[in-house]
């Protein structure tokens, strides 16, 4: 892997900033707190997402920045013939391939995986190889022996043997488990025997049971049928004596009906002939009636039309009432001219608000923002003034004797010169400060520009709103006046209508003779009536004589059937006692059928339930079958188990002890190299505490640089075998703050070794805030951070540059 540009954009101290990073060695330079460990930190999240970063979604946000602000990390890097760009952001992330513009990943999912595919390295393996800090030199030597052994298996990828191992002692569980369930089910041999035997015995018993029952069904069947003929005739002769008393009920009920029907229409003929004659007397005296009747019916109509005359003049006064009134609306409503008129001054006022509350609103914008920045620079100072009196109080507790807790020197003839500086950095900033809270007074109160505009503003708005309501009111009162208009044309169009009916009404009814001619009707009435229901009645006498011939002909037929059916019942010689002797006989047969078929249907049912129970005890001897090779399997399973549970456990112990020499033998080479030749050994005991080797023996009393120098071999060695088991070429080295307490000599030593390692790290980045061992890099990229914008950034220096220690 190789980095070749990376690009922050408010991602912690960082605003805006872009490295272009080469291969070679190169330095990573600033004072502690600029915003150096910040590019390793962005490089990884870039890689891996949030697992990657310190803190929350909102602490990776660069202080300072506008709420909401876009977070963002772009990485370009080369892996084997490849080249690759991610770009994460808070909420998600792309990578794309070989400058493709679609992304081969869209999501920070995607995006991880594909990551850890391609590296073939989890988080963190990634940290435990190209990444390696000054804390983590000794991480080795702080751990117990255990420690030391799992830290190693972890690293290396032998802890997912440890994990299997977890995985086969689940399932061995589980088929022991299995395995004993199985067993204590398994059905007693000699049990099962003994009910095959019972089952066999019970199945012949029900065959010959079932053979007798069938025999005896077909006896009683045949006496059935012996008894079935006798019993059939008898019903026959008993439903035809059924037939014939029916016939005989309903030829008597005909013959009564017959002679009551006689004797009515005898009655009524009598009556129609006398009310004939008595019509014939009452006519005479209705001679008039027929006139009375037509001049009633005219005087009615006549009578009608009058009334219908009033109502139409009712209505002609209400319609040319509502005509008038219209014409008196029309008079009061606006019109089209007057709303355009009060429009065009409305949109006058609208614009001048318009243009007030515009300069309302930049006066006011300006007045804020000068408010905002001045409340933000004064925090900002005043955190820095308190981050600066913290650090001259340490500083000063420690003396020009004590060790700076950064570098691991003395401060010897610098410490005044360094107190002098904070001091001065302190009165500017309290300088500056003090100039920023006498600005917060000043705007604490709105100026008075933004005053003086209220009163006009006021005064436009309520115009505004004075016209606005004026312009709804003539509207509506156009609407009104096309709603009145269209009544107005159809309250006079109703006037001439009626008008026209009007004049063709008549004027003259003579309501006394109307009365009159009622009078006469109402006492002829009840003659009309009588004469009316007389006539009725007269009618019906030639209708009534053919009618009672023909009763009198029913009433002779139905009287000879009843004498016929009599007859007939006679002649069949049916007895209610000889019906009761054949009933019986035959259903004393048909009991007895049933029991036999009941008895059979029994002795079937055994039979079924016989051959189910040797059914059933087939199923249980195949059933224990199954349970036996189910047994036999779970005891192979088992056994295969615990085999490949050795296996695993002797596989870790193999590759533990191949482990310490090789990673030995690699930590041996880099002492060499850091050293200059002047220890070649590194030995690793069976706990893999690392011990210097000196002319052949262990080297007892070792400095603080010699440790971390082996340290740093030791740390060198594990990343250079994690990379090549991930299968990946350890192409990059990323060293943080790794010089701590080394010399001189051994820094020049560590950067040397780590230039002449050029083949092994093509690429290899160094961070530190020594600018001792500055010279020695092939390229330095400065970080700097700007106090009072609380802003870091970056550029590249030349090597021979002289470093501004003030930056």
């Amino acid at each position: 892997m190789e980095i070749r540009r990376l690009r922050l954009h408010n991602f912690r101290q960082h605003a805006d900033t872009t490295i272009a990073f080469e291969r070679g060695l190169t330095g990573i330079i600033g004072p502690n707190g600029a915003g150096k460990s910040t590019i390793l930190e962005a490089i990884a999240w870039a890689m891996y997402g949030s697992s990657a970063a310190r803190g929350t979604r909102d602490s990776i946000r660069r202080r300072g920045a506008p709420a909401k602000s876009r977070v963002e990390v772009e990485l370009d890097f080369a892996l084997g013939a490849h080249r690759y760009r991610i770009v994460r952001t808070l909420n998600g992330a792309e990578l794309y391939q070989d400058d493709e513009s679609a992304p081969v990943a869209n999501s920070s999912s995607a995006v991880n995986e594909k990551i850890a595919r391609l590296l073939g390295m989890t988080l963190p393996e990634f940290y435990n190889t190209y990444f390696t800090g000054q804390k983590e030199l000794a991480i080795m030597a702080q751990m117990s022996a255990p420690e030391r052994a799992q830290f190693l298996s972890r690293v290396l990828g032998y802890e997912r043997l440890k994990i299997v191992q977890n995985r086969l002692k689940e399932e061995r569980s589980a088929l022991k488990a299995s395995l004993q369930t199985a067993e204590s089910g398994l059905i007693d041999l000699a049990a099962l025997a003994e009910e095959e035997r019972s089952a066999a015995d019970r199945d012949a018993r029900a065959a010959k049971d079932f053979a007798a029952a069938s025999r005896g069904v077909e006896e009683a069947a045949r006496r059935l049928t012996a008894e079935q003929p006798a019993w059939e005739r008898i019903q026959r002769i008993k439903e035809e004596v059924r037939s014939l008393e029916s016939d005989l009920k309903v030829a008597d009920h005909q013959a009564i009906e017959s002679r009551r029907t006689f004797e009515t229409l005898d009655r009524d003929l009598a009556d129609a002939l006398s009310a004939q004659a008595r019509r014939e007397e009452i006519l005479p005296s209705l001679g008039a009636w027929d006139g009375l009747v037509a001049r009633r019916d005219e005087l009615d109509r006549l009578a009608q039309s009058f009334a219908e005359r009033r109502g139409v003049a009712a209505q002609l006064a209400e319609v040319s009432a509502a005509v008038a009134k219209a014409d008196e609306r029309l008079a009061q409503l606006a019109t089209g001219e007057s709303v355009s008129a009060a429009k065009t001054e409305l949109i006058a006022a609208q614009t001048k608000l318009t243009d007030l509350e515009a300069a309302r609103e930049a006066l006011r914008t300006i007045w804020v923002s000068e408010r905002q920045e001045a409340t933000t620079q004064s925090k900002t100072l005043r955190d820095r003034r308190d981050e600066l009196i913290a650090e001259y109080k340490r500083l000063k507790k420690l003396g020009a004797d004590g060790i700076c807790p950064t570098c691991g020197r003395k401060l010897g003839k610098d410490f005044k010169s360094v107190l002098d500086d904070l001091t001065r950095q302190g009165e500017e900033i309290n300088f500056n400060r003090n100039y920023y809270e006498s600005r917060i007074k000043q705007l604490a109160a709105e100026p008075e520009e933004l005053v003086a505009i209220r009163e006009p503003h006021g005064l436009a708005e309520r115009e505004v709103k004075r016209l606005t309501g004026l312009v709804a009111r003539l509207e509506a009162q156009v609407t009104d006046r096309t709603r009145v208009e269209r009544e107005q044309a159809a309250a006079g169009a109703r006037r001439t209508a009626l008008e026209a009916t009007l004049a063709a009404t008549p004027t003259s009814y003579d309501e006394a003779e109307h009365l009159k001619v009622r009078a006469q009707i109402v006492a002829l009435e009840p003659l009309r009536v009588q004469v009316v229901r007389l006539a009725a009645q007269a009618e019906r006498a030639s209708l009534l004589i053919p009618k009672a011939a023909e009763a009198e002909q029913t009433l002779s037929q139905a009287e000879a059937r009843v004498k016929l059916l009599t007859e007939r019942m006679a002649g069949l010689g049916w007895s209610p006692e000889s019906f009761e002797t054949a009933r019986k006989s035959y259903f004393a047969a048909e009991a007895g059928r049933h029991t036999a078929e009941v008895a059979r249907a029994r002795a079937e049912a055994e039979v079924s339930a016989a051959q189910e129970h040797r059914r059933s005890v087939a199923r249980r001897r195949s059933e224990r079958n199954e349970r036996v090779a189910l047994v036999t399997k779970l005891q192979d399973e088992t056994l295969l188990n615990e085999q490949l549970d050795r296996a695993f456990t002797d596989l870790r112990e193999e590759l533990n002890a191949a482990l310490r020499p090789d990673l030995s033998d690699s930590a041996s080479v880099l002492l060499s190299d850091l050293t200059g030749g002047r220890y070649t050994d590194l030995d690793l005991d069976e706990d893999y505490l690392a011990t210097i080797i000196d002319d052949g023996e262990p080297k007892q009393v070792i400095s603080g640089g010699e440790e971390d120098v082996a340290n740093l071999a030791l740390r060198l060695a594990i990343s250079q075998m994690i990379a090549d088991r991930a299968g990946q070429p350890f192409s990059l080295l990323i060293l943080d703050e790794i010089f701590g307490s080394l010399d001189e000599e051994h820094r020049g030593a560590v950067v040397g070794l780590l230039r002449s390692l050029a083949d092994r790290f093509p690429q290899v980045i160094l961070i530190t805030h020594i600018e001792s061992v500055r010279d020695g890099f092939d390229r330095v990229i400065r970080i700097n951070y700007d106090v009072e914008r609380g802003i870091a950034s970056a550029r590249e220096d030349q090597i021979g540059e002289v470093a501004d220690a003030a930056a």
